[in-house]
């Protein structure tokens, strides 16, 4: 179905591949991945195909319980799975701080980090610190996040000799962003609010983050790349809050959505895929390279969004 963009691209995945199979053949014993969101959805489906291909996985989950549930299905399925569930929410930047500073303490390496955990659309809230939840949520725990884990994946990096990754979960969503790209002045203006403007401008946020992180990688000769992708619209409970959105992809959802296994492919590709040895700052759809817009390549608008982004983490 052409139209859908399913024929295979230039790595030889498309539209249609699964996780398990952009991944089949890789080996990933002897890394650690930490998966934001891993207790649903295709976050669910990273953490299980990553701790599949021999992986040491570390699910950061907010409802520890749903984690469990996960952790012990995993290791049914997958005898050998290493598989660990500690609580996060991306939402609060002092859950973000505790999670990073236990992680770091353990001793644990980091080889991997997936920024997956995210919410859409939902009604303007503020953040347990003040900000929009959505970029709260989507882009800010993130970025703190990751920060936070940096020197942990460097050193890692240095002494397995492997390069590290960071996965942003973006979403094509990032082309339907405010006008204005970012709204630095007005990130929690509630009476401008737009539920998907404000989704739109997280993932935008997530791209742009995966760019100015990559120029700060290489000024520091850090053996870590940092990429985004949109993993193609999938019905999770993402979708929760339009309930006329959720009843048509209840109807009709299964003849154009992808399933989880889709879902989480491109995901595992940037993560795992020897063909992606070197590559950073890119933007992948449907397991290849995907083009995004004027605003999601603007490296003053990104050095911009990380200066803002440090402001609001201090």
């Amino acid at each position: 179905m052409w139209f859908f963009g399913r024929g295979k691209g230039p790595s030889g995945f498309s539209y249609s591949s699964t996780a398990q199979e952009v991944t089949d053949g890789v080996d990933a014993s002897g890394l650690t991945a930490i998966v934001t969101g891993a207790s649903s959805g295709i976050g669910t489906e990273t953490a299980r195909v990553l701790a599949l291909r021999g992986a040491h996985v570390v699910m950061g989950v907010r409802n520890m319980a749903a984690g469990k549930e996960v952790k012990e299905a995993i290791v049914k399925e997958i005898p050998t799975a290493k598989v660990d569930a500690l609580e996060l929410d991306l939402s609060s930047l002092s859950s973000v701080r505790k999670f990073a500073s236990d992680y770091n303490r353990s001793g644990r390496p980091l080889n991997l980090l997936i920024n997956n955990a995210g919410i859409m659309a939902i009604p303007f809230k503020l953040s347990t610190d003040n900000v929009e939840l959505q970029f709260a949520t989507n882009h800010l725990g993130h970025f703190l996040l990751t920060n936070l884990l940096l020197d942990n994946m460097k050193k890692t990096a240095r002494k397995s000799k492997r390069e590290g990754r960071i996965v942003n979960v973006s979403s094509e969503a990032h082309r339907y962003s405010y006008r204005e790209g970012i709204r630095f002045d007005k990130i929690n203006d509630q009476k401008g609010y737009s539920s998907f403007g404000a989704y739109g401008q997280s993932k935008l946020a997530n791209v742009l983050h995966a760019k100015e992180l990559t120029r700060r990688l290489k000024e520091d000769g850090a053996n870590i790349t940092a990429n985004a992708l949109h993993p193609g619209v999938i019905a999770t409970n993402l979708f929760r809050y339009q309930n006329s959105v959720a009843g048509i992809i209840g109807n009709v959802g299964k003849f154009f959505m992808k399933n989880l296994q889709q879902g989480a492919a491109t995901t595992c590709y940037v993560a795992l895929h020897p063909q992606l040895k070197g590559v950073s700052g890119e933007y992948f759809k449907n397991s290849n390279l995907g083009k995004t817009t004027a605003q999601a390549t603007d490296i003053e608008l990104a050095k911009k969004l990380w200066e803002f982004s440090i402001n609001l983490t201090k």
